[in-house]
Formats: structure tokens, C-alpha cells, sequence
């Protein structure tokens, strides 16, 4: 089983006071795109993690089976508490997972199906973009115990810098698993 958490529970600090999440993207809010990206995979579950402005957000997805929404109550810490929300409510019959983020609409689910086809080789696949890592990271279970182990706000860069032997950079084409949208100045570049 694959699953997927989704990072959903940010401030948008760097927006101007905008939620960054229901900023439109060719009429569709930029949370949509991710949820619907990541659906379209070959995941088997879907963990939206949800903190600042949650009712919205909510409302903003659209229903799937797929689909569980947790709140982080304590996303003002950071990401890394966004993370073992997820992490804490992934299915017991999870082999792998994916870390994704919500602010990353254009990865498609070619790049997520690619991450999946790769998942057997190492415990760890990172999307690769000219030499540059990117998202989302797939981790197979094994990584679990050591993902918890994370603090404050900086998702799960510590683990791939601690794990180097257990990584595989898998290139990929595609500029987009580096490219979030975090300022009014990313949307304008549409």
C-alpha cells in the first residue's frame, strides 16, 4: 500500500496576508491542483494535513475515499508537526510514503508514478531536477521511526542529509518538483 501525506497546514507567511493554498491557478485553487495530482497516482490513501485556516481548506477538496483529513493542532510549530500528524495516521498496511506539499501544484502524477516505480531500490527516492533535489520524497516504511525523529520547520531535509546511503536521486525532467509557490511573486510567474 502507498500513501500519501500531504503538507496542508502552513501560514503563507511570505503571501502578504493571502492563503496561498486558495490562490487560484487557471481558476482553480492552488490546492486543488495538488489533491488532484497526487489522486490521480498510484497511491492507495491520501492524508491532507490540515492547520491555519482548516474550515477553508476543507472546503476547498472535493470528497474522495481516498481522502483523510487530520488537523495538526500544533502547525504553528513547524512542518516537522505536520509530518508526524501524518505519519501517525498513516494504514497499517502502509509499505511506502510519499511527503508532499501542498504548495507544489504542477508535480504531476507522472513524476509520482515515476517515484513509485523506483520505490524497490532504496528506502528512500528523491526527485532529482538538474542535479537539484526536489519533491515529493517516497519513503519506504523502515523510515518511519527516524521521520518522527524530526523538529521545528524543516520538513524532512535532516533525514536526507542523515540517510545519504539510503537515498536514490531519481532524475526527472521536470522543473516543477522544485518550484513552490510561496510569494505573491511565484504566481505572478504563471
Amino acid at each position: 500500500m502507498i500513501s500519501a501525506i500531504l503538507l496542508a497546514a502552513g501560514q503563507s507567511k511570505r503571501m502578504d496576508g493571502e492563503n496561498k493554498l486558495t490562490k487560484k491557478i487557471q481558476g482553480v485553487p492552488l490546492i486543488k491542483h495538488s489533491v488532484k495530482n497526487i489522486l490521480a497516482a498510484s497511491i492507495d490513501e491520501l492524508i491532507i494535513i490540515l492547520g491555519y485556516q482548516k474550515e477553508i481548506i476543507e472546503k476547498l477538496i472535493d470528497k474522495n475515499k481516498k481522502i483523510k483529513f487530520v488537523f495538526n493542532k500544533d502547525f504553528e510549530s513547524g512542518m516537522a508537526s505536520s509530518i508526524k500528524a501524518g505519519l501517525n495516521h498513516l494504514s497499517k498496511n502502509t509499505e511506502d510514503f510519499f511527503i508532499c506539499l501542498g504548495d507544489m501544484p504542477m508535480v504531476n502524477s507522472d513524476i509520482y508514478n515515476q517515484l513509485i516505480k523506483s520505490r524497490n531500490q532504496k528506502n528512500i527516492i528523491v526527485p532529482t531536477y538538474n542535479g537539484q533535489q526536489g519533491n515529493p520524497v517516497l519513503f519506504d516504511k523502515s523510515m518511519k521511526e527516524k521521520v518522527m525523529d524530526i523538529t521545528g520547520d524543516v520538513g524532512a531535509k535532516k533525514i536526507l542529509e542523515l540517510n545519504k546511503d539510503k537515498i536514490l536521486n531519481l532524475e526527472i525532467n521536470d522543473q516543477s518538483i522544485t518550484k513552490g509557490f510561496n510569494t505573491q511573486g511565484d504566481f505572478s510567474s504563471l
